[in-house]
């Protein structure tokens, strides 16, 4: 894949889930993304019976999962992951997902459609060779 293509996939991924850290200091701001990710109605939910050890273990769990490696291949520590390859959007995303199983209401969101999802990601179109 080519730089501009990967600059282009990661320009679609922060348009539907930001990661701007001034954004992160406006606790007001609307939920006004797609509805099943933390910037539309999911991000609304509050984390309840959760606690701030069990998020932590949510975060690690995440991280494991988002490393490409199966479960026989964990190293011991989160240190030893290859942090090059892990996307750290997934990771956020995946933690949000175990930080629901554990308050056990994952999936929190009604069932989606595929003109839902079509509809409002960005499309980035890779050529030949580069899929």
């Amino acid at each position: 894949m080519s730089k501009r293509d990967k600059e282009e996939i990661m320009k679609a991924i922060e348009a539907v889930s930001p990661s701007d850290y001034l954004l992160t200091l406006d606790r007001d701001r609307p939920y006004d993304g797609q509805s099943w990710t933390d910037e539309g109605f999911r991000g609304k939910q509050e984390v309840r019976g959760v606690t701030m050890r069990d998020v932590k273990d949510c975060y690690i769990r995440a991280c494991y999962e988002c490393s490409r490696l199966s479960p026989g291949e964990y190293p011991k520590s989160i240190y030893e992951l290859n942090w090059d390859e892990i996307d750290p959007m997934a990771v956020i995303q995946t933690t949000l997902c175990w930080v629901e199983k554990y308050m056990g209401i994952f999936p929190n969101v009604p069932p989606i459609s595929q003109e839902e999802i079509w509809g409002q990601i960005p499309i980035v179109e890779l050529k030949g060779d580069e899929r």
